[in-house]
């Protein structure tokens, strides 16, 4: 008899909320302020992959914690192993919410919260998709790992010990994207410009804060500013925000001027999809002040070259590749302090045909010209799965039978997921064609219905993977 995957996925619905409410609870923000020996990574992540795999152990799985850097639940036997790559860590709330982002909170058919779509909310749909598998007792021909990450929005750490201390996946997919399927994601690639922190003129840039992180379009920027006139710079800053897409505030005291604009956060992958609230600030900045010195320096480079130019068109460094598209750059994090330093993050990615190497040369030539200095983070190269191979075929297959969306195809995407630690391995849902993307923005959510429907995809998806051997 034929399985009706939604109607064993709607049956779970209860259980599946309020589990998704214990791990929203869970503030698991990187934080290597508060790290310890048995927390690498501060104690956030660590206590949202021990509630995962305290779900799976009262669920009757097999699980293992790996210093608390990353664990697994284990389903099945045999020689080959399916993975499913997910994440606890969030990334930091920021400003902006009309809810309480740690409280999951539902509202008109949605889950709000910090994590509802990236990636407790789909991370917790595909377990239960494993989980619907174990209930049903269907036979299995390839053993089933839903593996956690406590690092994906920084450094990938936790996965990264995964791989060095697990044996490798044969084939697997990651919760942690869209639908219908991502099989090529673009190279991801993070630089830093740093510049002294003098002034030279009457105005003086005292301070300049902007972003959380570097795969993160800032929402909010502030800069203390001294200037002959502050009154004057008041009042322009007032009409410039009544000319420019943001929103914001200014105060006037013996300290200077303190300027706060206020954009739209969006993720790091796509910076269209948000406004840059940081480099808004800076052209405002540079119309409206002299201040000579690296802060100048520092104000023209993110106005002139950084501004509204997510395609690096102004530097010359424009890309596409017909398969994976345009070279995007996010300028993610903006600090300056006078008379101590300043900084630029910018984080790429970039599609094959290109290199890191080829983004860095492009950059050294700015750095020179403004007198920055340029520093290389981490990277990671393209990656492509052929449309042809049977995880993409699987895949897609269950897709268009459980939504009738019969010509779905594959893409490729900016983002960059844990589907490309494996050679056979893609990003599967669980955000909708038809749904808002919220990611790394305030108000994060995702329809209830969408996470029920994702946690059916999933559990007919999982079985199809694993029931024969390739």
């Amino acid at each position: 008899m034929p399985i009706n995957w939604k109607q064993e996925a709607d049956a779970q619905k209860a259980a599946y909320l309020e589990d998704l409410k214990t791990l929203i609870a869970i503030e698991s923000v990187r934080d290597d302020s508060k790290k310890t020996e048995d927390m690498p990574l501060g104690p956030g992540p660590a206590k949202a992959l021990q509630a995962f795999l305290g779900l799976a152990e009262r669920d009757g799985f097999k699980t293992k914690n790996l210093d608390n850097l990353a664990g697994y639940v284990e389903y099945g036997e045999g020689d080959e192993t399916v993975a499913i790559l997910a994440h606890a860590d969030v990334m930091p709330a920021g400003n902006g919410w009309d809810t309480d982002p740690f409280t999951l909170t539902e509202k008109d058919g949605n889950v709000y919260g910090r994590g509802t779509s990236d990636d407790k909310g789909p991370g917790l749909a595909a377990y239960y998709g494993l989980k619907l598998v174990k209930k049903l007792g269907l036979p299995l021909n390839k053993k089933v790992r839903f593996i956690i990450g406590t690092d994906e929005e920084s450094e990938w750490t936790g996965m990264t010990h995964y791989f060095n201390s697990e044996p490798a996946p044969t084939m697997g997919f990651s919760p942690d994207a869209e639908f219908a399927l991502i099989n090529g994601e673009k190279g991801n690639a993070s630089f830093t410009f740093h510049s002294e922190g003098t002034n030279g003129n009457e105005d003086r840039l005292i301070s300049f804060d902007s972003g959380l992180r570097e795969n993160m379009v800032p929402r909010d920027a502030e800069a203390v500013v001294e200037t002959s006139d502050n009154e004057a710079l008041a009042t322009a800053f007032t009409k410039f925000l009544d000319e420019n897409p943001v929103t914001g505030d200014v105060s006037v005291s013996g300290e200077g001027v303190a300027l706060h604009v206020i954009g739209k956060a969006a993720h790091g992958m796509e910076p269209k999809n948000g406004i840059n609230a940081g480099t808004y600030l800076a052209v405002f900045l540079q119309k409206a002040t002299q201040l000579g010195g690296s802060a100048q320096q520092y104000i023209d480079f993110i106005a002139d070259q950084l501004h509204e130019d997510s395609r690096v068109a102004k530097m010359g460094m424009a890309f596409t590749d017909a398969t994976m598209g345009d070279l995007t750059m996010n300028v993610g994090v903006m600090k300056f302090q006078a008379n101590e330093a300043g900084e630029i993050v910018l984080n790429f990615r970039y599609p094959k045909g290109m290199t890191n190497d080829d983004i860095e040369a492009g950059l050294k030539r700015f750095a020179e010209a403004g007198h920055f200095t340029l520093t290389a983070g981490r990277t990671m190269v393209p990656h492509y799965v052929d449309p042809q191979d049977p995880i993409v075929q699987k895949l897609m297959t269950v897709y268009r039978n459980q939504t009738g969306e019969t010509d779905a195809e594959p893409e490729v995407v900016g983002g960059g997921t844990y589907g490309r630690l494996m050679d056979r391995g893609v990003a599967f849902g669980a955000l909708f064609p038809h749904t808002t993307d919220s990611m790394h923005q305030a108000n994060e959510f995702q329809p209830i219905a969408d996470l029920i429907q994702a946690m059916s995809i999933y559990g007919e998806s999982i079985y199809e993977l694993a029931k024969d051997k390739d």
